[in-house]
């Protein structure tokens, strides 16, 4: 699934982020709407991991949704 369409379903796919990550609260998640970069940012906040492993997490976590 690519992010424009992780965007479009964000209402119905924030649960699996959030199974995915559980530091993340409902407010992170409400803020961040389905964003790719505030959720970026989040994932490095609640987790300081560096932005590229992140990012890599995402984009593999993405791809099976």
């Amino acid at each position: 699934m690519n992010w424009d369409q992780v965007e479009g379903n964000w209402k119905n796919l924030k649960g699996k982020f959030k199974e995915k990550w559980g530091k993340l609260t409902d407010d992170d998640l409400e803020v961040v709407k389905g964003k790719r970069d505030q959720l970026v940012g989040k994932l490095q906040e609640r987790y300081g991991h560096a932005k590229e492993h992140v990012e890599k997490e995402l984009d593999d976590f993405c791809g099976k949704c």
